[in-house]
């Protein structure tokens, strides 16, 4: 009995212990044409902001863009990719509408990128398949 009791009091103070050594990372990105690889001269801009809580490891956005060259078809977050390199979706919106906003869980491999900088939001059209708009998504202190 006595064991089982211990167990318990170990396996709760060490999730509260998980608990406390979480946090919430903040990033944010500006999306132009200018981002694009290649750049184009897109009059479309946004913005999209975004928190990790990196104990559950969900990732909330929400993006906002306006000014493309028409609808948008897809948008999404790619990745790894520093600025000026391309990279797959690693998170796609189910609906590219602006406004958009959305909650993905993500693999620590995916927070690790995120954190190193080398995610970014991409907003594709007609007129531009590749991506109209992008930005890099930086941390935010």
């Amino acid at each position: 009995m006595r064991l089982t009791i211990s167990a318990t009091a170990a396996a709760v103070m060490l999730a509260i212990a998980g608990a406390a050594g979480a946090e919430t990372l903040h990033f944010q990105a500006k999306l132009a044409g200018s981002g694009e690889v290649p750049p184009n001269s897109s009059a479309g801009k946004g913005t999209v902001t975004a928190t990790l809580d990196t104990g559950s490891k969900a990732f909330t956005y929400d993006a906002d863009y306006s000014g493309l060259s028409g609808p948008p078809l897809a948008a999404h977050f790619h990745g790894p990719a520093a600025p000026g390199e391309n990279a797959p979706p690693v998170v796609p919106l189910k609906d590219a509408k602006s406004p958009a906003h959305g909650t993905a869980t993500l693999t620590d491999a995916q927070i690790a990128d995120l954190k190193a900088g080398k995610w970014y939001f991409n907003v594709h059209t007609a007129a531009n398949k590749g991506g109209e708009i992008r930005g890099q998504l930086e941390a935010v202190k």
